[in-house]
This record gives C-alpha cells, structure tokens and sequence, in this order.
C-alpha cells in the first residue's frame, strides 16, 4: 500500500506547487480565448450591421425622408400625386443604383431622373442601402461574381455577345436603341444612353427596373443572360463606327433626314446650278 500511495502523494504535491496554478491559469486563458473566437465575430458583425442601418436611417432622414417618408412609406402630394414612391420591399439594389450613379437624391421630381455626380460617399450609400434592405425583403447589391465577364475566355465572350444581343435587341432595343444609345419616350421621359456604364449598375438596372424600365429579375431573365447583355454593349464601346460618321447611333430616322438634308439636298442644289448655268450659256449664245 505504501508503494502504491507513494506516486499519489508525489503528484498532490505537485498540485500544490507553484507551477501548477500556472498551468491553470493558462488553460483557462486558452479555453475562454478560444470561446471568444468561436462565437463573438457574430456578435460583431450583428453590431455592426446595426450600426449600418442606423447610420443610413440618420442620412435617410436629412436626404431622402421629404420624398420617401421617416420610414420609406412614401409620400403624396395634397392633389394626390406620388412625391415619392415607397421604398419598402426595393432592396438594396435599387439604393446602390440610384444613389451610386447619382440620380438619386433628385433635385426635383419629374418624370425622369437623369444621372448626375454622387453626392454620397461609398461607405454612405452603403449604409443608405442596409437602411432600406432592413425595410423589407428585396434584391440585394449584386457581387463581381454577378456581373462580371472577366472570367470568359476569348471564345466564350464571343458566344456571349451574340447571346446578348439577341436578347437585347427583343426586350431593350425598343427603348435604348438597338446599340444602347437611348432615345425619347412618352410623357416626358427618356431611355438613357447605356454604352460605357459601369457592368455593376447595367445588371441592377435589369433587376431593379428604375423609373420608367421593366423589372428583369433573375427568374425573367437569369444571371448568365444579364452577363450576355453585359458582354454585348462592352463590344458595342470597343468596336468602332465601321461605317463612319454614326449620327450617335439614334436610328434610322436620324439617317433618313441626313439623306434628304445633304445627300437629296446637294444633288437637288447641283441639279439647279447645271440648269441654271445651261440657261445662260445658251441666253448669251442667242444674244452673240
């Protein structure tokens, strides 16, 4: 028995050495480090997008509330006028859109909104679309891995333009032109000129449907389909006007006008000079 209680009592006073709280100290330290790591980066990024929204409700409040509402409701004027459309269920597609390219916030409502310089910074429109996202349910900001043709080789950006061009001249020529140059539209407004935009905002275009355009969601039209559309009007900005002068790419009435103006024109105007010139060599022939 003695032989056997020796270690016991070898390792008792090992435990009351010195050494030993260390040891515990440490592994408690470990352990609680450990726990920490596993489970606070939810808490933070929780605190963090909390502090978002409410960093886009105060920017909502100065520059966006006299059209949209405190809470995004929308508002209406005394004679029953939509002021500004709610907001809630957009997304924060429709955010990064309007405010990214600078449309909103407007100067004054109407029936088109053009583009202008943003008047917010990155990390602010980011906070202005957590704000809204937080409202309701809606398409979120796209990722690179959305919108972007990077990743195609030569061969399949190839395939992909003529995709996309098919489809954008059945659903989007009607509006934009059959080359993205935009044009008129009733009652005031206009289809803007898409040729050099920003791939991201082209995509949130489609699945947000601003204004006066369609909504193209991704069960419309799929993600790999918005790529096409994307691949084709970049081919349209790198390719030059092979037959010359491209009047700004409007149409064919445009070119039609042209013709008459100059082309019909100048041989009308030389037709009348060599009949004019033919008269009077044969007037001074006659009086001679």
């Amino acid at each position: 028995m003695r032989l056997l209680n020796r270690p016991l009592g070898r390792l008792s006073r090992y435990r009351r050495g010195p050494l030993a709280g260390l040891l515990v100290v440490l592994l408690g330290l470990l352990l609680t480090g450990g726990l920490y790591a596993a489970f606070s980066p939810a808490s933070a990024s929780e605190d963090n997008s909390a502090a978002q929204i409410k960093q886009g409700h105060q920017l909502f409040l100065v520059g966006c509330s006299f059209c949209h509402g405190n809470n995004g409701q929308g508002v209406k004027t005394l004679d029953g006028n939509q002021l500004g459309p709610a907001l809630v269920g957009v997304g924060a597609a429709a955010v990064d859109f309007q405010v990214g390219t600078g449309r909103m916030p407007a100067v004054k409502p109407g029936p088109q909104v053009p583009q202008k310089e943003q008047a917010y910074t990155p990390d602010e429109i980011a906070a202005l679309a957590a704000y809204v996202a937080s409202l309701g349910p809606g398409p979120a900001i796209p990722t690179a891995s959305d919108y972007s043709i990077d990743h195609m080789t030569d061969e399949q950006r190839q395939e992909a333009i003529v995709r996309g061009g098919a489809i954008f001249r059945t659903n989007c020529s009607a509006c934009h032109n059959f080359e993205g140059s935009g044009g008129a539209m009733p009652n005031g407004g206009f289809a803007p000129k898409i040729r050099g935009v920003e791939p991201k905002y082209i995509f949130e275009a489609m699945l947000t449907g601003p204004q006066a355009m369609d909504n193209f969601s991704n069960g419309n039209l799929s993600v790999e389909e918005k790529q096409d559309i994307i691949a084709y009007l970049q081919s349209l900005q790198d390719n030059p006007d092979y037959g010359g002068f491209g009047l700004g790419g409007i149409g064919p009435v445009s070119e039609g006008v042209f013709a008459w103006l100059l082309g019909i024109g100048s041989l009308v105007g030389v037709a009348t000079w060599i009949a004019a010139h033919t008269a009077r060599s044969s007037k001074q022939k006659a009086e001679s």
